[in-house]
């Protein structure tokens, strides 16, 4: 899929899909005279499990998921609702299977509106929110009762995944504590519930001897794991870890896997993982949201407000981990943003020097708190910071880039063709960061890792050749 440089894992939806079919995500399936369901995956990487799981379950359960609305013989759409654009996004690919197919069951974010969807297409066969696995097959079953077939109900141990095969998403809460005032998540996926960590660990490990090379921790709130349950001790492997975000990671470690950290929010003990990365347990990778730097817009937005120590913890970091790459999103235009707001927000952009950053326009949400606050900044506005602010970090992130010129990186190959290799480095997360292109790895397959030497870069990417090519495989 195409995925804009720059975005952030929550910033822009995004619809999963198969080379060839336009709209429907697809898992591969042998045909035979069962029931057949079309799958429309759209959001972020949270969603993207959720659908996996209910994909999952259909398969369990003898369903053949097929790639076309033709072939379908009803549709599930699971869908986002985080921005406006997402909701819009979310409105037209329902719109699009009633009319490709006309048998639709929708769930997901956009379903904690149900009134809205109804309004618009009163024919869908059901309406369920987020994490609803149960209402899903439940209403599945009413349309399409199940035809089992032995020869096809075979789903592997880490169950159906919409990801390649050498990296995978590991959800490991659902929901969040966070009360900001611009976001409508919580009332969407309700409250911080902490998937315990023995589960998660299991997890991680069947889907590392199932071929992934690299585990990407998700959540809405990484930092915050394990505080809904007290951090329970639990047991793995005959050691007893806590259900908490440090001990989680030095799990992990052992699977000898890349493990990649997201939704990172800069809490004290974030300090803690410094080691882990410095001692190359886990990949030094920090993706976290600081939204906004103007003291008083973070105050509005209701998080974290002391950006001088922000950039205390950030420098840091980076004294005890030099290699670390930190991800983060903003948002710009929030009710009442001054222009000198929005000039401390780019002074701080310079001053930190974040290796990867996205950005969007204040989107109004619907039921947002935000939306209520004085001084709306005009949508023109809107789009002229976000100009700024991204020729500024374009900037910025060239010149980190053009630092790495000469530099030996160990990088992940995800696909090769007769023009070379796309691999990403410990620094580029899957589909929002940039990418390594491998001018001689024709021959690479995904999920190698090799070595390479860096002889070009962008604003965003960079270019390379092997640097061992007489070898296959690292």
């Amino acid at each position: 899929m195409a995925a804009v440089k720059g975005g952030g894992p929550d910033s822009v939806p995004s619809v999963r899909i198969m080379p060839g079919f336009p709209t429907l995500t697809v898992a591969a399936a042998m045909s035979q005279a069962t029931q057949k369901i079309g799958f429309v995956s759209l959001g972020c990487p949270k969603a993207l499990v959720d659908s996996e799981r209910i994909l999952t379950q259909l398969k369990v359960e003898g369903y053949e998921i097929v790639p076309s609305y033709g072939e379908a013989d009803a549709v599930v759409v699971n869908t986002c609702g985080f921005i406006d654009a997402a909701v819009q996004e979310s409105l037209d690919s329902i719109g699009t299977a009633l009319n490709e197919n006309g048998k639709v069951i929708v769930t997901g974010c956009l379903g904690k509106r149900a009134e809205l969807i109804r309004e618009a297409y009163p024919d869908v066969l059901s309406i369920s929110g987020p994490q609803d696995y149960a209402s899903v097959m439940h209403a599945v079953h009413e349309a399409l009762p199940p035809v089992r077939n032995k020869f096809l109900d075979i789903v592997p141990d880490t169950g159906i995944k919409l990801t390649p095969k050498h990296y995978a998403y590991l959800k490991i809460s659902e929901g969040c504590n966070h009360r900001c005032s611009f976001c409508i998540i919580p009332s969407m996926r309700g409250n911080l519930v902490s998937r315990p960590v023995d589960e998660v660990l299991i997890e991680a490990e069947k889907l590392v001897k199932g071929g992934v090379k690299e585990l990407l921790v998700i959540s809405q709130d990484t930092s915050a794991y394990g505080v809904d349950v007290k951090y329970a001790e639990r047991e793995w492997r005959g050691k007893a870890y806590r259900t908490r975000m440090t001990e989680l990671c030095e799990g992990l470690s052992e699977l000898g896997a890349w493990v990649r950290l997201h939704y990172v929010y800069p809490y004290p003990h974030v300090d803690e993982l410094m080691p882990l990365m410095a001692a190359g347990k886990i990949l030094p990778y920090l993706d976290i949201p600081f939204q906004h730097a103007s003291p008083r817009i973070l105050k509005l937005m209701k998080r974290p407000g002391n950006i001088e120590k922000t950039l205390e913890r950030v420098q840091n970091w980076r004294r005890e981990v030099p290699e670390l790459t930190i991800r983060s999103t903003f948002i710009v235009g929030f009710p009442g943003e001054t222009d000198a707001e929005f000039e401390e927000l780019l002074d701080f952009l310079r001053e930190a020097e974040l290796d990867r950053v996205g950005a969007f326009a204040y989107s109004p949400v619907d039921g947002a708190k935000a939306n209520e606050l004085p001084g709306a900044v005009s949508e023109e506005l809107k789009e002229d910071r976000l100009e700024q602010f991204m020729a500024v970090q374009a900037e910025i992130s060239a010149a980190k880039l053009q630092r790495k010129l000469g530099r030996t990186l160990k990088v992940l190959v995800d696909e090769a063709n007769a023009d070379g290799a796309v691999a990403r480095s410990a620094a580029d997360a899957p589909e929002i960061d940039g990418t390594v292109l491998i001018a001689d790895g024709q021959h690479l397959k995904p999920g190698q890792f090799v070595d390479v030497v860096v002889e070009g870069a962008s604003e965003h990417d960079l270019t390379t050749r092997l640097a061992y090519p007489e070898l296959k495989l690292i």
